[in-house]
């Protein structure tokens, strides 16, 4: 009973033998005509395996050689003899429930109608195709409706007598290789199917002549379906599409001889492990695409079918299989053969995978082993867009505008995704989706994933062996995308993919799951992500500065927003606004600089006073947020990074510039991270406002003594440390609130340390440092030698701004002996023997030491006493060339000069001398009065 149906099959093949003997005449037109029957297109079968063996006959064929007939016969037609082959045939035929029942079964299980609709329609399409060739065929209008009505019986008597009730029963193999045979026969030869030799007659004419072997003039025709050749005729594409439906190519490639020996040495290598004829192995060809496996003409051949297959998802047997449960229950369709206007084709596959993604909370999901599935197909689709039909057909104009140069791998996707704001409304729709579902689960760029596996297995392999990726494996390589495993292929993508986001914050799966209620509610009518961080970064910091408790950005939001600003400030590209500022200035001053690692951003700060006007704002904005927090500081926190692990694990991401800082000296400090340190100090030293620990401190004292300052200063352009000159000189003269005049002494001792963090210094001094003191500012050591030789050098000095600087440091030196750091080191002995009690500041050390030098009693070192009579001798000079500007500059000069005893003794008599006049006049003037009341 296995083998009856083959008695339908071998009987068209007897019809073939005769077909050469007779000889065959060209087909009218009429004869296949709409009035005639049309094969039904229905769904493709499941997975088949047997032997695949052409069988071949003879003219002395008869049904009494059939072995698989034998028991069938016996038992329904037993009037019948075995010699009378027409009479069996007759008999067989019309017993129609036991060919439904074999056409009800597939290898493992039922057969579904999808199955016996691939049976049906091949058998159809052989009968046919050999009827109207045969020398019985006549011209005759009666004899056409009767073959037409013949067929046409034998369609729907396969399709509606169906049992539901049969289980467990298989069909043979010999009657599977069979029909495995039938549907080769058909993808090799196009001639056997009608709709194709009438339909396609011009397209093979005009791109296929020549081609009728080995089933090349299909293949043929579907990369001309593909757009590679040309363009095929909406009926043509339609009869090749419907072929590919009834011979299934997808469930067993051996189907498709072309694919079959252009890929026989790829599946040997690469696809060894899946067993001969399993659909899984147009899976497993597909992830080998565009690999060093691959073979040219293979990848070829396998797009082409591809190309059909993906536009009837019911072709994908296994997707069939595993998403049949969930297409019920979800979708609302209760068999994949509905196709109406309500339901099309492709409208079942895309409720699929919208579940695929949806989390618990937004409704139910696909089971696991469908969604496996759903990703595999999105996997194929995004390595090339012609494998995804909404996308080709929505975005096929704007590929041809902007895209028409990018022929290679996954380049068509991201030159649309480049041009987002210029397509138009229905291929930007899909276009964001397809990046919006790329962001939750980012393993569908199958390129992407492939040019980024070393780097995955070394730093990201916890992440990608998750089920569900939710955004951490992309946080994973952007946060590694400079590590020495990663290549450029993926360092590019990466980039890429981060570019992508910046046009819409709906493209990063993680910012959008924390902060789309902080979005909507702080932030409406707002798209683009950077746009988007930086709205909700300024709420952040103003609920900050004002000190509210209760903030209006939730915590997780907070959260992933530190995340995204960091990400922001590794590439200038993913500030738009800054790049789009600095364009000139990137091509002037940074032309052969990488854009990524922060090294385009660093390389504008270092031309800062080059930058054009509109590039320089943005600049120092830019700098003013990372002194406000350091964390924002890509370069700072990537050459520091082992330095803040070592000596700030604990402090606050604010306070990390504060605490590399108090380090800086430290024996273990890594020379990169103290000059990137350095780097910063300067950075702060060329405006308060860069500096928001002194601002704070001072934001009294600023506006009381620099007012004229600030007037003449400008938003966003540095005031060239004019600012912190003017309290350094308040600071001398002791005129500052405490808070105020610990950060000016902080500032103080790291200048006289180092010339480059006063502005002012080597502004006025540039020329009187390279020309006096060139060899200590060649040293950089940072132990103040530039500024000793300046003083030293003071009466060379001719620029009488440089000579005023110098005058100013001498001035601050005898506020404090700790802005003095030669003379500190020098005296730090005697100091710690002679000063004990006294407290730094004001002055008070220096004065006891001053009275210590003019102490005979006491003996100080040798090297001290030198530096003390230097200064004293400097200190003299400084007052005769610069004398008091006021009163308390006099008082100063008074209390700091080495004849202080002598200056305040002469006072003290003047003002007694002063005081005897005025006792003598006064009892002279009250004499004289009493007599002029006396008279």
């Amino acid at each position: 009973m296995a083998g009856c149906r083959r008695v339908q099959l071998l009987s068209l093949l007897w019809m073939v033998v005769l077909v050469p003997v007779c000889g065959v005449k060209d087909i009218p037109a009429n004869a296949l005509n709409s009035a005639n029957f049309k094969p039904n297109a229905a769904n493709s079968e499941q997975a088949v395996a047997g032997p695949v063996t052409q069988t071949r006959r003879t003219n002395a064929w008869k049904l009494a050689d059939e072995e698989a007939c034998r028991e069938d016969l016996t038992r329904l037609c037993p009037k019948h003899t075995w010699g009378n082959n027409l009479a069996v045939l007759e008999c067989l035929q019309d017993r129609k429930d036991v060919s439904s029942q074999l056409l009800m079964y597939g290898q493992g299980g039922p057969v579904t109608t999808g199955e016996q609709g691939g049976y049906v329609n091949i058998y159809i399409h052989i009968q046919w195709n050999l009827e109207i060739r045969s020398p019985l065929y006549t011209r005759n209008s009666k004899y056409d409706e009767s073959m037409s009505e013949k067929f046409r019986s034998k369609c729907e008597h396969c399709n509606e007598s169906v049992p539901a009730d049969f289980s467990g029963r298989t069909v043979s193999g010999e009657c599977q290789g069979e029909m495995l045979d039938y549907r080769r026969m058909l993808m090799e030869d196009f001639s056997l199917s009608p709709e194709i030799v009438l339909n396609c007659r011009g397209e093979i004419e005009h791109h296929c002549s020549g081609l009728h072997r080995k089933g090349r003039t299909l293949h043929c025709l579907m990369r001309v379906g593909r757009g590679e050749k040309g363009n095929l005729g909406a009926v043509c594409q339609q009869a090749l599409q419907t072929l590919i439906q009834e011979t299934d190519p997808g469930a067993d490639y051996r189907i498709d001889r072309a694919l079959n020996e252009a890929c026989e040495s790829v599946i040997q290598t690469a696809c060894k492990h899946i067993r001969n004829g399993d659909p899984m192995i147009l899976s497993c060809l597909m992830e080998h695409l565009y690999t060093e496996k691959m073979v040219e003409d293979c990848e070829h051949r396998l797009l082409e079918l591809q190309y059909f297959i993906s536009r009837d998802w019911k072709l994908d047997p296994i997707l069939y299989r595993k998403c049949q449960g969930d297409a019920a229950r979800l979708c609302h369709t209760h068999g994949w053969n509905d196709t109406s206007e309500v339901m099309p084709p492709g409208a079942i596959f895309s409720c699929l995978y919208r579940h695929a993604y949806r989390t618990e909370e937004q409704g139910r999901r696909l089971s696991r082993d469908c969604k496996a599935e759903v990703q595999r197909i999105l996997h194929q689709r995004a390595l090339d867009v012609k494998l995804d039909p909404s996308l080709q057909e929505r975005c096929m104009k704007d590929l041809g505008k902007w895209c028409s140069e990018k022929t290679e791998s996954g380049q068509e996707l991201e030159c649309l995704q480049d041009h987002m704001e210029d397509l138009m409304t229905s291929c930007r729709e899909i276009v964001g989706n397809l990046t919006e579902l790329e962001s939750e689960d980012i393993q569908i760029e199958a390129l992407l994933m492939r040019a980024c596996e070393p780097i995955i297995q070394t730093y990201c392999h916890e992440v990608a062996d998750n089920q569900i990726d939710t955004g951490d494996l992309m946080e994973c390589l952007v946060q590694n995308k400079h590590q020495k495993e990663m290549n450029e292929k993926c360092s590019v993508g990466v980039t890429h993919f981060q570019l992508v986001q910046m046009k819409d914050f709906r493209f990063s799966y993680k910012f959008k799951m924390a902060c789309k209620e902080d979005v909507l509610k702080l932030c409406p009518n707002i798209k683009k992500k950077v746009d988007v961080v930086i709205c909700l970064s300024t709420t952040v910091r103003n609920d900050t500065l004002q000190d509210i408790k209760d903030q209006r950005v939730s915590l997780k939001c907070r959260k992933q927003l530190r995340v995204e600003e960091l990400e922001m400030s590794e590439d200038i590209r993913l500030e738009p606004e800054l790049y789009d500022s600095c364009k000139q200035d990137i091509g002037k001053h940074c032309q052969n600089v990488p854009y990524g690692n922060a090294q385009m951003i660093e390389c504008l700060k270092d031309n800062k006073k080059q930058l054009t006007q509109r590039c320089h704002q943005k600049i120092f904005k830019l700098q003013e947020n990372e002194m406000m927090d350091p964390e924002l500081d890509y370069t700072l926190m990537r050459v520091c990074k082992q330095m803040i692990k070592r000596f700030c694990p604990e402090s606050d991401s604010k306070n990390m510039l504060q605490c590399l800082k108090q380090n800086k000296n430290s024996e273990l400090m890594d020379p990169k991270c103290k000059q990137m340190i350095t780097k910063r100090q300067i950075t702060q030293s060329s405006d308060y406002r860069l500096n928001p620990v002194l601002r704070k401190a001072c934001k009294a004292d600023i506006p009381k003594f620099c007012e004229s300052i600030l007037i003449k200063a400008k938003d966003d352009s540095e005031l060239e440390g004019q600012v912190i000159s003017c309290l350094k000189l308040k600071y001398a003269d002791q005129r500052l609130s405490p808070d105020c005049e610990d950060q000016i002494r902080v500032i103080l001792q790291e200048s006289a340390l180092d010339y480059r963090l006063d502005p002012q210094l080597q502004l006025h001094c540039s020329d009187e440092i390279s020309s006096l003191c060139a060899e200590e500012a060649a040293a950089q050591e940072q132990t103040g030698q530039v500024e000793e030789c300046l003083k030293a050098n003071l009466l060379k000095i001719k620029n009488e701004q440089c000579k005023k600087e110098v005058l100013n440091m001498l001035k601050e030196s005898k506020a404090d002996i700790f802005v003095d750091p030669v003379l500190h080191t020098a005296c730090a002995l005697d100091l710690k023997h002679q000063c004990a009690a006294i407290l730094p500041g004001k002055g008070r050390q220096m004065s006891c030491l001053m009275e210590a030098l003019e102490d005979k009693r006491v003996r100080l070192q040798p090297e001290c006493k030198k530096r003390l009579q230097d200064r004293i001798e400097m200190w003299s000079y400084a007052a005769r060339v610069a004398p008091a500007e006021g009163f308390a500059d006099l008082a100063m000069q008074v209390v700091m000069s080495p004849s202080k005893n002598y200056i305040l003794s002469m006072m003290a008599l003047c003002v007694c001398m002063l005081f005897l006049v005025g006792i003598l006049c006064g009892r002279i003037t009250k004499r004289v009065t009493r007599e002029l009341k006396d008279r």
